[in-house]
């Protein structure tokens, strides 16, 4: 049989990471459990159906600590918070429910455990990111901001001989080696993280796309644009062969004159990302004659992390079961899991 002309290449693996079903599900059982509304700060996670679809179920979402009443639920996302946030919490009599991401969390300890034997810490990241704030916020008169390779000429340090870098989880691999490489240069004894800070699901949705970009007219990467790891998929692509990459967070964002003359489409989709999303765009494609799907595997993962301490205790006194949903059962029931 003659090989389809049209076809999609599909990533695995893609969508949600261990960090995020923990986040998602962390606002779900606090709804199930204290009933709406339970307050968020910040998004849960980057994506807009996941907040749009939390709303509707009774999570109110807010910017800052001070917007949440006093005496109320809240929840802390995926991103981490700095300790000054948690004493805004207490200072307004909040039941907190940390949902940070636990390799989110390592970097938090790791900051400490460096400003505790004075290093200058160069955290590279990107300025703004609640990521990089909540971790800046854990030491920051030891830590600095290193915005990718282009910053490095603008780093001071106390002493080069006590200087460590560590890294938001969420950034390119290739971008993040090569500032690690020209700060190594200014600073020959640089130390290395313990252990790597970018995310393994992070890494393992890059490698997936390097694996495919070469064979791709256009990729597609199904995310939002305050998602770094989904913006960092459409980098990766670009940088390895794709000829056109584009973010969307819904099918019906994707213009059809991006489909002329492309014979392979690459789909992916960023670690926060509900896999009904992907659906959507294969079936927006199959519809225009991308029918034939091809699985590209470039890992496995099986990683799950324990919820939250608190919802873990609330959800074994009220009999509940605490176990986290990964069968994708989600997209046909309508939610997100």
């Amino acid at each position: 049989m003659p090989e389809t002309t049209q076809r999609v290449l599909l990533a695995a693996p893609r969508g949600y990471c261990a960090g995020v079903d923990r986040a998602v599900v962390t606002v779900e059982k606090a709804l199930e459990l204290y009933g709406p509304p339970v307050y968020v700060r910040k998004q849960i996670v980057h994506n807009k159906h996941v907040v749009t679809t939390l709303e509707q179920r009774g999570a109110i979402f807010v910017d800052e600590t001070d917007e949440v009443p006093e005496g109320a639920t809240v929840v802390f996302s995926a991103h981490g918070v700095a300790p000054v946030v948690h004493e805004e919490a207490r200072a307004l009599n909040l039941r907190t429910i940390d949902a940070t991401c636990p390799l989110v969390t390592k970097v938090h300890r790791e900051a400490v455990r460096f400003a505790d034997s004075d290093h200058d810490i160069l955290l590279i990241g990107h300025e703004g990111h609640e990521e990089v704030i909540g971790t800046s916020g854990e030491a920051p008169e030891h830590i600095q901001l290193v915005d990718g390779p282009d910053d490095v000429e603008n780093v001071t340090v106390r002493d080069p001989e006590k200087v460590v870098w560590l890294s938001q989880t969420t950034l390119s691999v290739d971008e993040t080696m090569e500032t690690v490489r020209r700060l190594r240069e200014r600073f020959p004894h640089l130390q290395d993280p313990p252990s790597d800070d970018i995310c393994y699901a992070t890494q393992n949705r890059q490698l997936a796309v390097k694996e495919m970009a070469a064979d791709c007219d256009l990729m597609l990467v199904v995310g939002s644009r305050n998602s770094s790891n989904s913006v960092r998929l459409v980098e990766v692509a670009l940088e390895h062969g794709s000829r056109a990459g584009h973010l969307v967070d819904y099918a019906d964002e994707i213009d059809e004159a991006w489909l002329e003359g492309v014979t392979t489409v690459g789909v992916t989709s960023g670690a926060s990302v509900p896999e009904i999303l992907v659906r959507g765009v294969l079936d927006y494609l199959a519809e225009r004659g991308y029918a034939d799907v091809r699985p590209v595997v470039a890992a496995e993962e099986s990683l799950m992390f324990a919820l939250p301490n608190e919802i873990r205790r609330d959800l074994k006194a009220a009999g509940m079961s605490d176990k986290m949903r990964h069968d994708g059962s989600f997209a046909e029931a309508g939610s997100l899991h």
